[in-house]
């Protein structure tokens, strides 16, 4: 099978991949299997500094990898140059708090001694996005390969150059051959992956439909699986909110990659005293947003990644007007191009509000009182992450509580930090990545006890 990867933005080719046969990838388990076998018995110390040296290998190479990721997904180039770079920062992060995450935790019980010791498992199998190509699989990869673990990628099929090009940072930065394997497969191969017994673990970052029929192959061969999953964060502003201030967060928090993000800010919750001087602020800032080719760097908003994804946008803002949305801003697409879109007096029963929309919509939803804009952030089968936005920090602090996502931030768009445990509850998924977490998700937190 033959894989192309289409730059979204002129519909031109980027590479063709071929995909690998049963036997080629029974050539790379078999690979993954001995290279286990060797690698977590590298000290601690030795697979630290050959990550710190992926991060070195990110840094040196921004530009050829930033490329990449803008002509097989879109994302304007000066935002695939800051995925670059955090990608080096989570593996510098790792590198630097391994020894600490992974320290003997010594509990004290009636034994002469009693501790839990920290053990690689084997392999993690890794199935992944297109939206942030580098980002999600780095925030997977630096953790489970610093503990002792090998690595498994099935990337999405649009972004197979920049995962032959993170198998290249990997080999570059000197780890051993097989540790971290980029396999160019169709998702029919999953099955057969899960099964191996070289696969104790299976990360997936992506849709729910994606997300339940891996935990289901895993969990039918009692395998653990971690999913990070869609979301459709709330952005309530109370009355009190620097307004000016709120709404620069706010752009940010949803046109980021075109709005491509589980995280990006989705519905707007808005008191209802500062309704119209937010959306007003917000959709003059919309329009002043240059659109264009993402190569170029002032392009803010470039295409979405496939034309599929723009027609599935298109539609939840037809259907939500048609329920009677205002369109206030956009609604207009061409192939893979959506134009940015505000939606007003968004209900709940409307497509715009229940849904997922991944891609540059905001929706504007009035709120009577700061408790009917958490009971509305809460109309969601998501729970991903929720931003509130005041300048009362200790009223905030104290409603965190009546929110169920895996996320609070006040007066901050949500977002993923390497030093913070990043993860969802309900449909965003189970698990949590990143900080110490994320690298005990796998690992065998094993007891020992002496008499």
């Amino acid at each position: 099978m033959e894989f192309k990867s289409i730059n979204p933005y002129n519909g031109e080719e980027v590479g063709t991949y071929t995909g690998l046969s049963d036997t080629a990838l029974d050539a790379k388990l078999k690979l993954a299997k001995e290279a286990f076998t060797k690698w977590k018995k590298v000290p601690l110390e030795e697979r630290a500094k050959l990550m710190s040296k992926a991060g070195e290998v990110l840094k040196e190479n921004v530009e050829k990898y930033a490329k990449m990721i803008t002509l097989e997904m879109g994302k304007p180039i000066s935002e695939s140059r800051g995925e670059v770079n955090k990608c080096a920062w989570v593996c510098e992060y790792y590198a630097e708090n391994a020894q600490e995450f992974l320290k003997d935790e010594v509990i004290e019980t009636d034994a002469q001694k009693s501790f839990v010791r920290h053990d690689p498992i084997g392999a993690v199998f890794a199935v992944m996005p297109w939206n942030f190509p580098f980002w999600q699989v780095f925030r997977f990869a630096a953790p489970t390969l610093t503990a002792g673990n090998v690595g498994l990628l099935k990337h999405a099929a649009n972004v197979f150059g920049s995962a032959e090009m993170i198998e290249e940072v990997f080999t570059k930065a000197g780890f051993p051959e097989g540790v971290f394997q980029n396999l160019i497969i169709h998702h029919d191969k999953t099955d057969k992956i899960v099964k191996d017994d070289i696969v104790k673990a299976i990360t997936l970052t992506g849709s729910g439909r994606a997300g339940s029929a891996v935990a289901e192959i895993a969990g039918r061969n009692l395998k653990k699986s971690l999913l990070e999953l869609g979301g459709s964060n709330a952005f309530i502003v109370w009355e009190d909110a620097d307004i000016d201030k709120v709404v620069k967060t706010a752009i940010t928090a949803r046109m980021m990659n075109c709005g491509q993000s589980c995280i990006a800010a989705k519905r707007f919750i808005l008191l209802e005293g500062i309704y119209d001087e937010f959306v007003e602020k917000f959709t003059v800032s919309v329009k002043d947003l240059k659109d264009g080719d993402p190569l170029n760097e002032d392009t803010k908003i470039g295409p979405m990644a496939r034309k599929d994804l723009a027609d599935e946008l298109n539609r939840q803002v037809n259907e939500s007007v048609a329920l009677g949305a205002e369109l206030l801003h956009g609604g207009n697409q061409k192939e893979c191009y959506h134009e940015p879109t505000v939606l007003g007096n968004v209900t709940p029963e409307m497509p715009a509000f229940k849904e997922e929309t991944f891609g540059p919509l905001a929706t504007m939803i009035k709120a009577k009182s700061i408790e009917h804009a958490f009971e509305l952030s809460e109309q969601s089968d998501f729970g991903l992450g929720v931003t509130v936005c005041t300048e009362d920090i200790e009223k905030a602090l104290s409603m965190a509580g009546e929110v169920s996502d895996g996320a609070y931030f006040v007066n901050e768009l949500v977002k993923s930090d390497p030093r913070l445990p990043f993860g969802g509850t309900k449909n965003s998924g189970f698990g949590r990545e990143l900080a110490k977490d994320g690298m005990m998700e796998f690992v065998n937190r094993k007891t020992v006890y002496v008499k």
